[in-house]
């Protein structure tokens, strides 16, 4: 089996010029990060209010997911309620620490893949638990849900590597996106509430089930999450930034 070649680590601290893909700002915050001043290092030196808002965001998300779990366990109400309002008030930090970033001029290498692995639990994985819980459990259904996920991982992985070559404004934010961001999956999770509130779940989720073959079938609504993951990879499509 062949293995994947291995990346070069250099002690940062031998070295005087950053590497040509990093910036002398991105440089200092990457040696600050590896140098080895206690314990609580990555803490107490490294992270920026913008920062603790964005962990914030993705706590949204983590709650969300283990209230579903608790939701199929006590089959309690309150549970499935606050794990889909978990995700909105997640939404809610992600913009917020962003403004809060560029007001105090804060923004670092750390708080950009902060951002992307908190909006990959929070409007990622939260949504296609939330939709698993509310009735989409045929495996193939978990197929689609599953490619929803990665499809929004994908989205954040390439923009997290052709951020800094997209245009910006006087702010310092980007032009457009490429491909819907990953929070515009809440549109998914308003509809699951809606239907929630409507009773239509499970069994009686709009469009049934469609069965292709034997023992192989999908839910009608398990193609909004397809959709959605389609348009989030998408090259072409191009969504200015608000």
């Amino acid at each position: 089996m062949t293995q994947r070649p291995k990346s070069v680590r250099h002690d940062t601290s031998e070295l005087e010029l950053p590497p040509t893909t990093l910036s002398k700002e991105q440089f200092r915050q990457v040696k600050n990060l590896t140098k080895d001043d206690g314990h609580f290092n990555l803490v107490s030196r490294n992270f920026h209010l913008a920062d603790v808002i964005t962990l914030c965001n993705g706590a949204c998300g983590a709650l969300s997911i283990f209230s579903n779990m608790r939701y199929l366990v006590h089959h309690d109400p309150y549970d499935l309620k606050l794990a889909m309002w978990c995700i909105p008030l997640g939404f809610m930090f992600d913009v917020f620490d962003g403004r809060i970033a560029r007001w105090r001029k804060t923004s670092s290498i750390l708080g950009q893949e902060l951002d992307s692995l908190a909006d990959a639990i929070s409007f990622g994985v939260a949504p296609a638990v939330l939709a698993f819980v509310l009735g989409m459990q045929t495996y193939l259904d978990t197929v689609v849900l599953i490619c929803f996920v990665c499809c929004g991982i994908a989205r954040l992985a390439r923009y997290n590597a052709t951020v800094a070559i997209m245009p910006h404004d006087k702010s310092g934010k980007i032009a457009y996106f490429e491909g819907t961001p990953i929070p515009t999956t809440l549109a998914l999770v308003a509809m699951l509430a809606y239907l929630y509130k409507e009773g239509r779940v499970g069994d009686a989720l709009p469009g049934g089930i469609v069965e292709i073959a034997p023992g192989y079938s999908f839910h009608a609504m398990v193609a909004m999450f397809g959709i959605s993951g389609t348009l989030m990879v998408s090259k072409s499509l191009k969504i200015p930034k608000l």
